[in-house]
């Protein structure tokens, strides 16, 4: 059974994850300090346009880490949106242009009983049938996904973070015409649509 995360235990994971990301080493007090910030912002720049992302460090700790351990070392630049469904979600984080997947070792407790809804312009960590598998792919909602969300007995999608300008570029890469890719039968954008650059950004 799932438990809803309450503001003591957000705030004592914080702390845990400030001192040692998953598969990290421990940081100094200046990066655990930048940790500690509740709504750290990202500029998230494609070849169709850029978005920006607040990210809810209280709400999700140690998925907003990961996210920005691997913005840092540039882990998403060359990545694409290797799946787009119409009025769904557009996904990227896991593979290059000739599609070569892209995974870490550090996969995430399931942090989506965050009280976070799968709403239009959240960003939410995909991941497989293992509720704790989620790693480096995300999704960004088109629409109300609430049937994404945890249920009593239910595991759901960890939201992590919000699209607070830029939402017409997600839409935009949303309404792409798409087919098969690489791996896939279908959902890939007939165009790439790549990532360039993840960059943390001032509030």
């Amino acid at each position: 059974m799932m438990k809803r995360i309450t503001t003591a235990t957000r705030t004592a994971v914080l702390c845990l994850s400030a001192l040692a990301a998953p598969g990290s080493h421990a940081q100094d007090p200046a990066e655990a300090e930048e940790a500690a910030e509740p709504f750290p912002r990202v500029r998230i720049e494609t070849t169709a346009g850029a978005f920006t992302l607040e990210l809810f460090a209280l709400d999700a700790p140690l998925t907003v880490a990961q996210f920005l351990r691997l913005s840092g070392s540039r882990f998403y630049e060359g990545a694409i949106f290797h799946r787009v469904v119409k009025d769904f979600v557009i996904q990227g984080g896991g593979f290059s242009v000739d599609f070569q997947e892209r995974a870490v070792a550090e996969t995430l407790p399931n942090e989506s009983g965050n009280g976070r809804s799968n709403v239009r312009g959240t960003i939410a960590m995909a991941r497989t049938s293992d509720p704790h598998s989620a790693g480096n792919q995300f999704y960004i909602n088109l629409r109300d996904n609430v049937a994404l969300d945890p249920r009593p007995g239910r595991w759901g999608y960890a939201v992590f973070g919000r699209v607070i300008s830029g939402m017409e570029v997600v839409d935009d890469i949303g309404g792409r015409a798409t087919g098969p890719g690489g791996r896939f039968d279908r959902d890939v954008p007939a165009a790439p649509v790549i990532i360039e650059r993840v960059l943390r950004v001032n509030q």
